[in-house]
């Protein structure tokens, strides 16, 4: 589908105005809308085209600037040094209601606007990936796509969180059945943010909460999906978007399949 122009609404939140881009097909009619939380470095070029790419296979694409309490809004941080050292900052100095109160934010957006038919999924990349994670923890969220999330895992060699005092609650959460959507997480076995140990504990917590998910992990280095830089993996990026465009076209259709396996009473082989 051809794109609608990107727009953008300043939505009101607990923490103040947030700036929300919005990336939709040009066609007229309803979709399904994807909440799409960005890297720490907010709405850049490798963002918004894959904004644009899932617009453009029919979904209302909202993508909230997501330290809009510390930077001006329209704010970009750049790929280097300077940008990442400040975004690490913002990560663990936003309080985690906060976040949370973000993603309310734009589901309601989402659920009110005149081309979304209000069926929604959420994916997100780095930091983006935990939100996504934590968007799927409500009810309205039917699939939800992470990329090598972090800060979720616990561990006492590798200290990592997410939000103010980087005490986030999201892995006990995920143990008490708190993902009500399909999940489908995407990992780098080479990725030094999220370490195998990490990577298990999150896995443990999902499965045994009974969370109906997919989990793919690749050969690959942090930041695989991003199409700027040197760890950018063109194939990986391919595959991974067609299995989350699979996730969102099978959930958020109208009269989609059932969010749980079928168990078959069929006993011959």
């Amino acid at each position: 589908m051809t794109l609608q122009e990107p727009e953008f609404s300043d939505l009101e939140t607990p923490s103040g105005l947030m700036r929300t881009h919005v990336f939709r097909p040009a066609a007229p009619g309803n979709y399904p809308g994807i909440v799409l939380f960005s890297e720490i470095f907010h709405v850049t070029g490798p963002i918004r085209r894959t904004a644009s790419f899932l617009a453009a296979h029919g979904f209302v694409v909202a993508v909230p600037e997501v330290f809009h309490e510390f930077e001006p809004l329209g704010t970009v941080l750049a790929y280097d040094t300077e940008g990442t050292e400040r975004g690490n900052w913002c990560k663990i100095n936003k309080p985690l209601a906060a976040y949370d109160s973000d993603a309310r934010a734009v589901i309601a957006f989402l659920q009110k606007h005149p081309h979304c038919t209000g069926k929604l999924g959420t994916l997100g990349i780095c930091i983006g990936g935990h939100l996504s994670f934590r968007c799927a923890f409500n009810p309205e969220i039917l699939a939800g796509v992470c990329f090598y999330a972090t800060d979720i895992h616990k561990l006492d060699s590798h200290p990592r969180g997410l939000g103010l005092g980087m005490a986030d609650d999201s892995l006990q959460r995920a143990r008490e059945g708190a993902v009500q959507a399909e999940l489908l997480l995407i990992w780098g076995r080479q990725d030094p943010h999220v370490p195998f140990e990490g990577r298990m504990q999150i896995h443990q917590a999902i499965e045994e909460s009974g969370t109906n998910y997919q989990w793919i992990e690749f050969n690959a280095a942090h930041a695989f999906l991003r199409d700027e830089g040197p760890r950018y993996n063109p194939v990986l990026a391919q595959q991974s978007m067609q299995l989350a465009l699979e996730l969102f076209h099978r959930k958020l259709a109208d009269g989609c399949l059932p969010s749980a396996p079928v168990i078959s009473g069929e006993t011959r082989h």
